[in-house]
C-alpha cells in the first residue's frame, strides 16, 4: 500500500516546505508515501464558490486512481487521538489494496461530486487551520502514527 496526500495549490511558505519536506523523509522509513499537487486554479474570480468547487473537483477526480481509497480530510469527519489514527492506519495497510488517499479541498472545500467518490471523511481538529498547516499537521501525524506502530520513543502518552 502506498499513502498519498493529495492537495490543491503548492505550499509557498519556505518554512512550511522545510518542515513538510523533513517528515516526507522521516516517512520514508516507513511506508511509501507522496503529496500530489494540483495546481492552483486560475481566474478565479470570474467563478462562483460552487464553480470553483465544481473545477477543483474535476481536477481531483482525474488524479484519482482505480482501487484508490479515499479519505477527505474534512472538518466534518470522524476525529481521532494520534493513538488511534495509528492503529486507523495499521487497519488501512491490511485492507487497502493500491493506494490509500487523503486528500485537501481547496479553500471552499469539496465539491458534492468529491464527497460522493470519498470512502470516508476525517479531521484534524475541529478547529480550522490554512491549507499550508494541514498540510504540515497531515504529515507529522503520519509519521507520528508510524513512530507508534513501531514501538518508536518520539510519541509520549
Amino acid at each position: 500500500m502506498k499513502i498519498t496526500l493529495l492537495v490543491i495549490g503548492k505550499t509557498d511558505a519556505g518554512y512550511f516546505v522545510d518542515a513538510i519536506t523533513e517528515y516526507q523523509k522521516r516517512l520514508e522509513h516507513y511506508i511509501p508515501f507522496d503529496i500530489q499537487i494540483i495546481p492552483d486554479l486560475k481566474n478565479t474570480k470570474s467563478l462562483t464558490v460552487e464553480q470553483q468547487k465544481e473545477k477543483e473537483g474535476e481536477l481531483i477526480l482525474k488524479s484519482i486512481q482505480p482501487g484508490d481509497y479515499i479519505v477527505l480530510l474534512d472538518e466534518k469527519g470522524k476525529e481521532y487521538t494520534s493513538a488511534q489514527f495509528a492503529s486507523y492506519i495499521e487497519k488501512k495497510t491490511h485492507t487497502v489494496s493500491k493506494r490509500l488517499v487523503f486528500i485537501i479541498g481547496g479553500p471552499y472545500g469539496f465539491s458534492q461530486d468529491i464527497y460522493n467518490k470519498a470512502n470516508e471523511k476525517l479531521t484534524l481538529s475541529r478547529m480550522t487551520f490554512s491549507h499550508q498547516m494541514v498540510r504540515l499537521i497531515f504529515v507529522e501525524q503520519l509519521y507520528r502514527a508510524m513512530t507508534i506502530l513501531n514501538n518508536e520513543p518520539y510519541h509520549h502518552e
